[in-house]
């Protein structure tokens, strides 16, 4: 008979890229059962890898440049145009001036990280004639509320003196008037469609520095300082533009950086996959499929909240496709899944370690998981009769 595992994971922060991720789960699949038909289709989501997946999907080009990074130094970034588009389309993700992995972990403090290399990528777009402009929003290392990015752009954030503030999100605290005298003229002649978490906001219990400062770096009493500065620089795009971001679906995205695109940029928000989904086959590929397996470095009760395990799981479940989530690490609220499509799961962890071990031997433990999870199903498809006993798929 013929069997076909589809491979849909995303990328595990600071350690595999989707496509790395893809080929590990391979190797574990085809060690499992040499022969078996594997289609491999890498996920992202916004975060890193977005620009790049587009442009292979297209067969456009990549541009390579340097800007600031989100602690004020030198970074190699990039960004790239869509082939085979009617209009001059760029594509950027802003993880590539601004991603988590770009900030040393003894610097992770987002009171003072900033997004300023995000709105170098977009002017770098517009300098090569972009008319429209894709922008991925994920696995970000700031909470400026892309206040950072506007100011790359020729937006002043100004304190009660009037003079300009310094980068980071705890700075907006002091936020007492933004001037869009001086906003790159350009951006009203470009369409911003940002690729989005719908489910994040700016403000709230469930505002992005509640929820994603620690991951951050941020301490409790920090969470609350870039909370309250949240809530003024919310204040001051809604006196400048008239427009409320504070609880606006995606506003929260990437450190609040979807604030900035709709508040003060004139973009759009978008959910991530709406936006994704254009380019990738994952629907078809899925179609094609016996089972999938996904993965992500932490499978948790945050997974259906827009992660890609989530989504691959709930388009495999309309096509009534058995999904396996792989994971570095199992969290609270794991089994809420269950409810959202993934059949199964596991932690490609087989011992305690050191996160630093876990990184380094990441491609290794996620294969060998990968085998130990295929050969499970086939020891069921044996005893369920779909396999005669020694039968190979």
């Amino acid at each position: 008979m013929s069997f076909t595992v589809l491979v849909a994971p995303s990328g595990f922060k600071e350690s595999l890229s989707a496509d790395q991720a893809a080929d590990c789960i391979e190797s574990g699949v085809l060690r499992a059962f040499p022969g078996l038909a594997v289609i491999k289709t890498p996920m992202v989501d916004g975060g890193e890898g977005f620009t790049k997946a587009l442009i292979k999907a297209t067969g456009g080009t990549l541009h390579q440049l340097t800007v600031s990074g989100p602690v004020n130094e030198p970074v190699e970034a990039h960004f790239g145009f869509l082939g085979g588009s009617d209009e001059p389309t760029a594509v950027i993700e802003m993880a590539a001036a601004a991603g988590l992995s770009l900030v040393p972990r003894d610097r992770r403090n987002p009171c003072v990280t900033t997004s300023y290399g995000v709105g170098e990528l977009v002017r770098a777009a517009l300098d090569r004639g972009a008319r429209r402009i894709l922008l991925g929003c994920g696995d970000s290392g700031i909470n400026d509320g892309g206040a950072g990015m506007a100011e790359a752009l020729g937006i002043r954030l100004l304190d009660q003196e009037g003079n300009r503030l310094p980068h980071g999100g705890a700075a907006l605290s002091r936020l007492a008037a933004i001037d869009m005298s001086g906003r790159d003229p350009r951006l009203e002649g470009v369409r911003i469609d940002a690729a989005v978490n719908w489910h994040n906001v700016l403000l709230g219990e469930r505002g992005v520095a509640r929820i994603f400062g620690p991951q951050k770096g941020a301490t409790p009493m920090q969470v609350e300082l870039l909370a309250a500065a949240m809530e003024t620089y919310a204040t001051a795009i809604r006196c400048t533009t008239g427009i409320d971001v504070g609880m606006a679906p995606g506003s929260g995205a990437s450190g609040g950086l979807g604030a900035a695109i709709l508040g003060l940029l004139g973009g759009r928000l978008h959910p991530r996959y709406d936006i994704v989904m254009q380019y990738l086959e994952l629907d078809r590929f899925i179609a094609q499929a016996d089972l999938v397996i996904t993965a992500e470095g932490s499978l948790d009760g945050q997974t259906p909240y827009g992660k890609v395990p989530a989504e691959v799981a709930a388009r495999a479940k309309i096509a009534g496709v058995p999904v396996i989530a792989l994971a570095g690490t199992i969290g609270k609220g794991v089994r809420l899944n269950f409810e959202h499509g993934i059949d199964a799961f596991a932690s490609i962890l087989s011992r305690p370690c050191s996160l630093e071990d876990a990184i380094f031997s990441a491609p290794k433990l996620l294969s060998r998981a990968a085998e130990d999870a295929v050969r499970m199903v086939m020891v069921g498809m044996k005893l369920g009769g779909t396999l005669a006993p020694g039968a190979r798929p």
